[in-house]
């Protein structure tokens, strides 16, 4: 019963939040079209059969029975679609009208996704201290990619590929971006900058790439410890600083993970610092699912995520936001390029299924930031995903506009309507296989049918 709860709970903290962005879309293209004499004749909150609504004007102000996003019909807006030369039809107008009125929608998720991060920056944004820190390797785990070419912890990265002095959150990124690809970097030891190529390798259900390091840690300091684990059972409580496990130091929760690896689920002598003061707590490991991938393996239930917490003027936080949606845009851009190259996995996108899931996760999170942040993340990925150069998408219309001023004049409608054919059956296919990768992430047994 609690599992179904948590999944209706899902589902309808998902169809707020993607209706929300689908609305505010559509009002772009709405807001647009009424500024230029288009004329509206729906505007939908959700899609199928009216409920109820109002008619003011010579629009259609509707409720429909499914309550996920909604729409704008404009006149005419069809190409195939019989045009009688009214002024009011969206093909009777100018062509860089049409193009302003086929970008507002995007732009609009746009400048949500910078508005959500800029209020999440003038008040509470939390974010793990790690990511703008020198990038000083704390670990190495065995068998690794960085392992394998002589990485060692206190290593500094001073460079990797193009980018100098880089930050965790900017190594982190390439190396997901980059499985199975060679990056360059550039590894300073003792003061001695060396040359070194290594090929991050598919990790985890997404199939991102990972090196095998973790970053420096000044201490493993619990900020986790789960309810009914091992851990909360022996004692162990949050602010508790880990010292030794088994007689061994522990530099990084990574190297606790490694030795649970080879104990198994032998109990371990775990001294931690708390108060000032050294104890000592035996935790016998338990198997669980945990990490990224989400697979079985021996836990105890905690977790050191040392964080920072930031809080800007208005100012500040609108020029941090812009900049981070810029960083995202092209982040998203190099994904989508290295997917065509066929350089990453279709597995790094995520269909509903994921996006639920994140969302899901992000609402049972303390405070409303993180739900404010995977929801600018989404917008952000909507609008860039709908100016990509696909017909039926906005910036298919977009590229068809840019193509008709060319041409100085308009694509035949034979051509017009085979495009259009041709797109749907892209996206029909695009969408099922990204459901299908969903469906492959969630239940990993499917792959191994017979």
């Amino acid at each position: 019963m609690p599992q179904l709860l948590s999944i209706l709970h899902t589902i309808f903290v998902m169809g707020i939040v993607l209706g929300f962005m689908i609305l505010i879309h559509e009002f772009g293209h709405y807001a647009a079209a009424k500024y230029f004499g288009v004329r509206v004749e729906v505007f939908s909150i959700g899609f199928g059969k009216r409920l109820l609504g109002f008619k003011k004007g010579e629009t259609d102000y509707r409720i429909s029975a499914i309550p996920l996003g909604g729409y704008v019909k404009m006149s005419g807006e069809n190409p195939m679609d019989d045009r009688t030369g009214d002024p009011g039809e969206f093909l009777s107008h100018p062509r860089w009208q049409r193009f302003v009125i086929a970008l507002a929608g995007p732009a609009m998720n746009v400048m949500l996704a910078v508005a959500l991060l800029t209020g999440v920056y003038m008040v509470h944004y939390e974010y793990p201290a790690v990511l703008d820190e020198p990038a000083v390797v704390g670990w190495v785990n065995p068998n690794t990619p960085a392992e394998k070419a002589g990485i060692q912890k206190g290593d500094k990265i001073v460079r990797v590929e193009d980018i100098e002095n880089p930050n965790w959150e900017q190594v982190d990124v390439k190396d997901a971006l980059s499985p199975n690809q060679p990056l360059k970097f550039g590894i300073e030891r003792d003061g001695k900058v060396t040359e070194k190529i290594l090929v991050p390798e598919p990790f985890g259900p997404n199939q991102y790439g990972a090196m095998g390091w973790v970053p420096q840690e000044s201490s493993v300091t619990l900020t986790i410890v789960e309810a009914g684990m091992p851990a909360e059972k022996a004692g162990l409580k949050i602010g508790d600083r880990i010292l030794t496990a088994n007689g061994q130091d522990i530099p990084a929760l990574e190297a606790l993970v490694q030795m649970l690896n080879r104990t198994k689920d032998q109990p371990l002598e775990i001294v931690v610092l708390r108060n000032g003061q050294k104890q000592t707590f035996t935790v016998k490991p338990t198997l669980a699912a945990g990490g990224a991938s989400q697979e079985l393996r021996y836990r105890i239930g905690i977790a050191s995520v040392p964080t920072k917490v930031i809080k800007l003027s208005f100012s500040d936080a609108l020029n941090r936001s812009l900049s981070d949606n810029k960083k995202s845009s092209f982040l998203i851009l190099e994904l989508l390029q290295k997917m065509v190259r066929r350089k990453v996995s279709m597995r790094q996108v995520d269909g509903p299924i994921g996006i639920g899931s994140a969302v899901g996760q992000a609402a049972r999170e303390d405070g409303w930031t993180p739900l404010l942040l995977i929801t600018a993340a989404i917008s952000l990925n909507l609008g860039i995903m709908n100016l990509l150069p696909i017909p039926i998408l906005d910036g298919g219309v977009i590229l068809l506009l840019f193509i008709e001023s060319l041409m100085q004049k308009e694509i035949s409608l034979p051509i017009k309507e085979r495009i259009y054919q041709a797109a749907f059956v892209f996206l029909v296919l695009f969408a099922v296989m990204v459901i299908y990768n969903d469906l492959v992430k969630t239940l990993p047994g499917l792959t191994r049918m017979p």
